[in-house]
């Protein structure tokens, strides 16, 4: 019975305890505020206010956060003014590679062009060399066919009057037979001169 009315008389002294002045404060001053705060939210909501945006704006006009944040955007503009004076030099070494490389690409390009047309023209002068080769052969080969048509006794005379080398290449390229009957009517010393030669030729 003791303990009870001990319990009994300890809850009445805790109801009978004054409220503290956090509970105060928050039952006077900080629910109204919130709500207050809210009420004026939701009608900055429906009259399209950016409640933030003044707020930062408000911000931004104190002195001392004012002077911080001029601080902070004139940091930020020098940083972004580097920035774009070496992305401006970056660009413009690369444009001077780009540059060269379009001349040296063009040089290249030219040479080439000059290779060509030079390899042209010696495959054309070749081709000339060669043609005017076969025509001298043939040339040579209808001389050579006229001496053997001739008689040995007019053939003789006419050998005797060209060059040791015109000659020699006659009289190299006649039949064995007809070259034997050239020389029987040449001059003893001539007959002898051209035999020397060909043998040295040979």
């Amino acid at each position: 019975m003791k303990k009870t009315k001990q319990l009994n008389t300890m809850s009445a002294v805790k109801k009978e305890k004054p409220i503290g002045i956090f509970q105060i404060l928050m039952l006077w001053i900080f629910i109204p505020l919130l709500f207050a705060t809210a009420v004026l939210l939701i009608i900055a909501t429906f009259a399209d206010i950016n409640v933030f945006d003044k707020a930062k704006g408000w911000s931004s006009s104190l002195p001392f956060i004012s002077e911080k944040n001029e601080e902070d955007s004139g940091a930020a503009d020098l940083v972004l003014e580097e920035r774009v004076v070496t992305l401006q030099a970056e660009i413009q070494e690369k444009e001077a590679k780009l540059f060269k490389l379009q001349n040296d690409f063009e040089k290249s390009t030219d040479e080439n062009e000059k290779l060509l047309i030079e390899q042209q023209r010696l495959i054309d002068e070749i081709a000339q060399l060669i043609s005017e080769k076969e025509d001298t052969k043939k040339d040579f080969e209808g001389i050579v066919t006229t001496f053997e048509k001739m008689s040995a006794k007019s053939v003789a005379p006419v050998i005797t009057k060209m060059s040791d080398v015109e000659a020699i290449r006659i009289l190299t390229n006649l039949k064995s037979d007809t070259l034997a009957a050239v020389l029987e009517k040449m001059a003893p010393e001539d007959a002898a001169k051209y035999t020397s030669l060909m043998a040295s030729d040979s």
